[in-house]
Parts: C-alpha cells; structure tokens; sequence
C-alpha cells in the first residue's frame, strides 16, 4: 500500500502515464466534461472534495510548466487565482470559452466536488530536470 501522495488508484495511475506538454483539466463540479478526454470524477457532494484539496494533492505529484485560468477567474473566484499562482506561479490567461476549447484537447480531466464559480484549470506538464 502506498505511504503517501494520491490515493486514489485512477488519479494515480492517469498521473503516471502523463508526458511533457499532456494537458490536465482540474475543474468543478459544473465545467462540462469532453467525451473523448478521460475523466476521473472524485466528486462526492457540493464541496467534497474542494478545489483546493484536489490542486494540493496535484500539485505535490505532477511538473507544471503552466497553468491556465479563465480571466473570469480575477472577478469572480479570486481563492482560485490565489491557490493556482501559489502553486504554480502567474498563470496564463485565456477566456472561460477558451477553457473550455482547450479541454478537448487534454489527456486527463478531474472533476472535483467544487461549487464555486470560475474554479477550473488547465495544468501543462512539464519534465522535473
């Protein structure tokens, strides 16, 4: 059994297999999910688990050369902006439609329990040397 990281054996596995430049939607519980991109859906309630919680555990596993979030973002979800650039640093800005074009094209998405507005992002994986 694992000591430490994620637990959750389809979230491990989906991670281990990510290469350079795959992206990763990490989003709420409302962003529409692409068919084509695999999801791994750890909601369980509004809330549960948070953004936050998700991001954290990510963040601890996987190189980011990027992360992605929707200039609505800055108004509405200001927590949001404030977790991702603690994370991973200034982050680049594209519209919530955008958002949206762009996780048709990733290799993983994560859907989280949260209910608030504007807190999905995009993470591009980098390589850790």
């Amino acid at each position: 059994m694992k000591k430490r990281g994620i637990l959750n054996d389809s979230l491990a596995g989906a991670v281990a297999s990510l290469g350079h430049t795959d992206l990763v939607v990490v989003g709420d519980c409302g962003l529409p999910r692409p068919p084509s991109v695999p999801v791994v859906d750890l909601a369980v309630t509004f809330g549960v688990p948070s953004f936050a919680q998700v991001l954290g555990a990510l963040a601890g596993e996987l190189e980011v050369e990027v992360a992605a979030l929707a200039e609505e973002t800055r108004a509405r979800n200001r927590a949001a902006q404030d977790l991702v650039e603690r994370h991973f640093g200034e982050p680049a800005w594209t519209t919530h439609e955008e958002l949206k074009s762009m996780s048709h094209r990733a290799r993983l998405f994560v859907r989280t329990g949260e209910a608030t507005p504007y807190a999905n992002v995009i993470l591009r994986c980098g390589v850790p040397f």
